[in-house]
């Protein structure tokens, strides 16, 4: 899934505003494949909110001090959310594999029972019973089955998880938290054509800056 582009960015600005820029995407771009992936067989939107709960994990991990408590909770969540969607993949990858080289392993001891078999005008069961693989089959069919039954079971998790997070506001809290610093970000962009129109303020913001005492008047 390729990631949406966060279109502004300001490179003068502080840390904390682009990086709430950034987060504001990300966590929106995960939040957008529920109630979808909800539903059992989505495997392809379960996989794409794994890759988006990877990058909201990711980008506050390098700036979660900039919003506190509640985006570590949200980068904790994220993780958690990331690895069980992770183990449910693993489930959808493995699945068509095992089946895939079952249905080789059919077709290979049906050829050679066939060829056993020679000129006959039926095919005697017995052949069967000594296929090349016949011993292969019932592991099998028991991965397969221990397969299934552990994605119904990581389903469940991820469901029960998802439907967890959403009652405790973990992502709404930190959608809050964003929503209160980008609204500062404008009020301080607005400020700044206003500062320039007054020298004194100028004066001020340079003494800040340079940390030098004003002159007496």
């Amino acid at each position: 899934m390729k990631a949406k582009r966060v279109k502004v960015l300001d490179p003068g600005e502080p840390l904390a505003d682009s990086a709430a820029r950034i987060v504001r995407i990300r966590l929106k771009e995960m939040r957008s494949f529920a109630p979808k992936a909800l539903e059992f067989g989505a495997t392809r939107d379960q996989h794409d909110m794994r890759i988006a709960a990877k990058r909201v994990r990711y980008v506050l991990e390098a700036t979660e001090f900039c919003f506190g408590r509640r985006a570590e909770t949200a980068r904790r969540r994220a993780r958690d959310l990331q690895g069980l969607l992770g183990e449910l993949h693993d489930c959808d990858v493995m699945l068509p594999r095992v089946e895939r080289h079952l249905s080789e392993l059919r077709d290979a001891d049906a050829r050679a029972v066939r060829e056993r078999a020679g000129d006959v005008a039926d095919l005697d069961p017995r052949l069967a019973a000594r296929a090349p693989h016949r011993t292969s089959y019932r592991g099998l069919e028991i991965l397969l089955v221990h397969l299934q039954a552990r994605r119904l079971l990581l389903f469940d998790r991820f469901r029960e998880f998802w439907v967890e997070q959403e009652r405790a506001g973990t992502w709404d809290r930190l959608e809050r938290t964003i929503a209160r610093r980008l609204r500062g970000a404008r009020r301080r962009r607005a400020e700044k054509p206003a500062r320039r129109g007054h020298p004194e303020l100028q004066a001020a913001e340079r003494e800040a800056t340079s940390g030098a005492p004003r002159p007496a008047r």
